[in-house]
Parts: C-alpha cells; structure tokens; sequence
C-alpha cells in the first residue's frame, strides 16, 4: 500500500472536491489485505437519505455520523486494521477531527490530496449523476456552493501528504 502500513495500522484519508476520484482512490486503497473503507457517502445514504435535502441537512447528518463512527475507527486502528476513510477532508474542521483520530488511536496517517481542476470534477460529476450509480447526486450549484468552503491541506495542519495532480489522474 504505501510506506506508512509497514509501521504500523494506517488511517488514509482523502481531500479533493466533489467527483474528484477519492471514492474510486479508497476502493484501490483497500486493496490491500486488513484493510476497510469507512464511506460517508454509503453510511449517510443508509441511515438518513430520506432526511437529507439540502447542503445544510447533510452538514447536520455528517456530524451526527462523525460523532458515532470516531469510536469505531478508533478501535479498528487500535486493532490493527488500515482505515480509507472515504469523508472529505475538505475543510480545516473536518481534519482536525482526523487528527483527533490519529491522535486517540495512536496510529500512523497520511493524506491522500487530489488536485483535480473544478471543470474536470464537474465533468465527471454530471457522468456520475448519469450512471446512477452514485449514493448521492449533487447538481452543479451544490458543487459550486460545497466547493466554495474547500481549503487545500496546509503544512501547519501537521498531515503527511501525498499529492495526486490532475494529469496523473
């Protein structure tokens, strides 16, 4: 998998805009034997679909998920198994809960950042929505508006990062 999983359980997370390819890097990501992915995406649409209609109800459902599965992943870095959280670590707010994570868990990490320009990302979200085979499907606006809060990762934030640039995709 990559340099980190030889010192120990690692938790992948990832950060790219909408459409971007974090779901498809979790999936390669898991791969790898004691390995889990742990998706927003999957877990939202299960427990609170018919709930959620609008970015707002999705920031309160993420929360409400996030408060329920710190615990869990916890315990699977702690038992040794490698965690893709597939949840956007898009914002300084969402990787501070994944630093509390990687902190609690004693565990190693690394960021998994995909710089993929925002044409890319909606061209490849409206072929998404056409599929049918995503949990979600958000229009453009809801791309425009979630991206407006996107904030690349930062070297103060203490990640370790692996960049993935657009050409390589």
């Amino acid at each position: 998998m990559d340099e980190t999983s030889q010192n120990g359980p690692t938790l992948h997370i990832l950060c790219g805009k909408i459409a971007s390819g974090k779901s498809t890097l979790a999936a390669t990501l898991a791969q790898t034997p004691g390995s889990v992915v742990l998706s927003e995406d999957s877990w939202l649409a299960l427990l609170f679909k018919e709930s959620m209609h609008s970015v707002e109800d999705y920031v309160h459902y993420s929360a409400v998920l996030k408060r329920a599965i710190k615990p869990h992943v916890i315990a699977l870095l702690q038992a040794g198994v490698n965690v893709i959280l597939d949840f956007p670590a898009n914002t300084v707010a969402s990787r501070q809960w994944m630093m509390s994570i990687i902190q609690d868990a004693g565990a190693q990490h690394l960021l998994h950042y995909l710089v993929i320009s925002d044409e890319a990302c909606k061209a490849r979200l409206r072929q998404r929505n056409a599929a049918g085979e995503h949990d979600f499907a958000a229009t453009d606006a809801q791309f425009e508006l979630i991206t407006r809060y996107f904030v690349p990762p930062a070297d103060e934030e203490g990640f370790k990062v692996r960049r993935y640039e657009e050409e390589h995709r």
